[in-house]
């Protein structure tokens, strides 16, 4: 081809090529200040930053730690990944509190209900009993004025469906206790849809039942979560749903090929188009290959060990099996790099204003990153963006602007409706 061009046209097409490929991507919005910092300067401006502004995590397992074995997280824990010492050192300013639900319970009726609302009682006793430390938040203004008074709050999200209990009048019921998000399923199909975990494919994506929690979710003002649920259901929900949704604690499966809990790129870009953000989950087996497939191994030994003896996901016995396995067979794992590697391909396919960050602190045990142990490390993360390039608008939606965005504008809808 170039042999039939003029000298002079082939001279500057090749310009035009390589000043256009030596731009950096216009989603990422590179800062030129950054490569003129050395990383002390770097690392101090990420520690700023991570203190100036709210920073929002889609997903928090706090609830269910303290269910479990009650801890007071006014001051630094020995064990857990959050408390109010290191959130305050690292900047974490409105966490996402996971009311979660095991699947189990959704066998046995009124249990998931009873469950949800004693957690949602421990998240508000947590604000009553630390009143100048933790308080509640149903907004993002709310959010912005527990940050002026430095405050942590505790907004919360559902994790599963199940309490809903096929009664889409408990929906305003949660609604009112302060539920933001749900996340419509866990780790076996339920009611209203398909889970990633489960091949039984029993609704072939969202039940009939489930179709009407969507709309009813809208007409609330309830963001829809699609972690957990199946590639049918998420294509469905983001389809369905009058508002964005968000994807509160999941990374990108193009890293993990074949772990259908991530999003892949098509839905990631799919929710992208109707405003909604993905929330990268901090674990390695969400954010390695070589950390997934070993996790995938522990999963299915485990799976063995509870069908044998015949008990439950959460029966000491199989915490037992699974502490005494993760010794034997510890989990690689990787970096706080990875967590930016997701960010950076969000961006790339999606756009900035598509990401955020979604822990599952509390709830990925010692598969956390080097670098992201707890969540007072978080502005390791803010550093490495600084060094990749981002600027300080950027990091400021990751943080929790593009989350507010998405919560707002299911608020409209909700008034609209």
């Amino acid at each position: 081809m170039y042999k039939t061009l003029p000298l002079v046209t082939i001279f500057l097409f090749h310009l035009a090529f390589v000043s256009f490929s030596s731009k950096p991507h216009p989603q990422k919005q590179k800062s030129s200040i950054n490569k003129f910092l050395d990383d002390e300067a770097l690392k101090k401006k990420a520690e700023a930053l991570a203190h100036r502004y709210v920073i929002v995590d889609g997903h928090v397992d706090l609830p269910y730690r303290l269910h479990a074995k009650m801890e007071d997280v006014s001051v630094q824990t020995s064990g857990g990944d959050f408390d109010y010492v290191r959130a305050k050192k690292g900047g974490l300013t409105a966490p996402f509190m996971s009311i979660y639900v095991p699947a189990d319970l959704q066998k046995r009726k009124g249990f998931s209900k009873a469950l949800a609302d004693s957690l949602i009682d421990l998240v508000e006793n947590l604000t009553k009993i630390y009143p100048d430390k933790f308080a509640l938040a149903k907004s993002p203004a709310d959010i912005l004025q527990n940050f002026k008074k430095g405050l942590i709050s505790l907004p919360m999200g559902m994790e599963n469906g199940s309490p809903v209990e096929s009664n889409l009048e408990n929906l305003k019921h949660f609604y009112d206790r302060g539920i933001r998000y749900i996340t419509l399923c866990h780790g076996e199909d339920n009611f209203i849809c398909d889970t990633s975990y489960d091949t039984t494919r029993t609704w072939g994506g969202l039940s009939p039942i489930g179709r009407q929690v969507v709309r009813e979710m809208n007409r609330l003002g309830i963001m829809l979560d699609c972690s957990h649920i199946s590639d049918d259901t998420f294509e469905q929900v983001v389809a369905l749903s009058k508002a964005p949704v968000i994807a509160s604690h999941s990374s990108c499966r193009s890293f993990t090929p074949g772990f259908i809990r991530n999003a892949p790129d098509v839905l990631i870009q799919k929710m992208a188009k109707k405003g909604g953000v993905i929330m990268i989950n901090f674990s390695s087996m969400f954010l390695d290959s070589v950390s997934n497939k070993a996790y995938e191994l522990k999963r299915n030994a485990m799976k063995a060990f509870q069908k044998s003896k015949n008990l439950p996901a959460d029966a000491p016995e199989v915490q037992a099996f699974e502490k005494e396995y993760v010794a034997k067979y510890p989990t690689p794992l990787t970096t706080v790099e990875r967590v930016a590697d997701h960010i950076d391909h969000v961006v790339k396919i999606a756009g900035i204003d598509h990401v955020g960050l979604g822990s599952d602190f509390d709830g990925v045990g010692p598969t956390l990153p080097d670098g992201l142990k707890d969540c007072s490390e978080i502005p390791n993360l803010i550093y490495i963006l600084l060094k990749r390039g981002y600027s300080e608008k950027a990091i400021e939606k990751i943080c929790y602007k593009n989350l507010f965005r998405v919560w707002n504008q299911v608020d409209k809808v909700a008034e609209r409706k």
